[in-house]
């Protein structure tokens, strides 16, 4: 069985989990094939997450920390340059799992650090965890991918992983936090680089066979196609928001004029139902702000730009509609 060692020179999470995709979808699988990869700042959420329960949505635009929605299940979690990613592939019919985790172990022990595989999915050091892992398998082909934390920054884990306290009813997937631990609290010396070289050696050996480590880059994006549209989709917003699982959001306040009480349907990130209570005297206000919204995205852009437009239509009520916009707005804050 022949090896394929492919390495992402590349940070943008978009570019990796296109790349990862590809792996899975498009790759010849009759070989063993080992992807090494991180990113810059992101959050990562699985496939069935719904990103305003998971993420402080807010704090990350400003920050400039990247959304991703990958392919595979499981829960949100915070990459960085601290986080170093691995993927395997694997023909279904000579995929083990186990290899796999023995490969990452021995990496390990060729650094010093003594781990082992706690219950079905995760590699402990002690009693902290220091990766997590998923799986996919298809007709032909099998892929367990994961993350080692490296030196990632556990205090930005907290800032983007713990939710606004929306009042979200959601269905889907919430993540579970778990006591974890950087590698190079085992190992001052150990870097992304030294970590991947290890992997490399165990894979080989694990294989006994040798294989040329092949550089992905942008340049990968022109050369093959399928990854150019793997990478399209995962930077789409539809792809990152617009996947997420139905949910409501019920939310109240007073104003001077009166009470709001609204209930927001959404489902694909659409609102496809408003319910709004109220005891304002302008009986037309709430009509107009269900027509208006109804319909639209889920995003504080999408939706201040249309009570924007409906406080310029209806200049007698524009006080109480940009109560509402900078009301609601304000709720969606993540």
């Amino acid at each position: 069985m022949n090896l394929r060692i492919l390495k992402s020179a590349v940070t943008n999470p978009w570019f990796n989990l296109a790349t990862e995709d590809w792996i899975f979808q498009a790759l010849d699988a009759n070989s063993h094939t080992l992807f090494l990869w991180r990113n810059s700042e992101t959050v990562v959420i699985g496939r069935s997450q719904n990103p305003w329960v998971e993420c402080k949505i807010d704090k990350m635009e400003a920050d400039e920390v990247f959304l991703a929605r990958r392919q595979s299940g499981g829960g949100a979690m915070f990459h960085d340059l601290g986080n170093t990613n691995f993927t395997f592939l694997s023909p279904k019919d000579s995929y083990d799992q186990e290899a796999n985790f023995t490969i990452i172990i021995n990496a390990l022990k060729k650094l010093g650090i003594d781990a082992q595989l706690s219950g079905r999915n995760d590699i402990q050091v002690g009693d902290r965890k220091i990766s997590g892992n998923a799986f996919k398998h298809a007709t032909d082909r099998s892929f367990h991918h994961g993350t080692l934390l490296v030196n990632a920054d556990m205090q930005k884990l907290g800032d983007y992983l713990n939710p606004h306290p929306l009042k979200l009813k959601a269905k889907g997937i919430k993540s579970v936090r778990a006591r974890v631990a950087n590698l190079v609290e085992f190992n001052e010396d150990i870097t992304h680089e030294i970590l991947s070289t290890a992997l490399i050696e165990a894979f080989r050996e694990y294989y006994t066979e040798t294989a040329p480590v092949e550089e992905l880059d942008e340049a990968s994006l022109a050369e093959q196609p399928t990854l150019n549209q793997y990478y399209e989709q995962m930077a789409d917003w539809d792809w990152r928001f617009g996947k997420t699982p139905e949910f409501s959001h019920h939310i109240e306040t007073r104003f001077d004029w009166g009470i709001i009480d609204m209930h927001l349907d959404v489902k694909q990130a659409v609102i496809t139902d408003l319910v709004i209570f109220s005891d304002a005297l302008t009986v037309e206000l709430i009509d107009l702000l269900k027509d208006a919204l109804t319909g639209i995205k889920y995003s504080k852009d999408n939706i201040k730009t249309r009570l924007d437009e409906l406080s310029q239509a209806n200049t007698e009520l524009a006080a109480q509609i940009d109560d509402v916009s900078k009301w609601l707005i304000s709720e969606m804050e993540g």
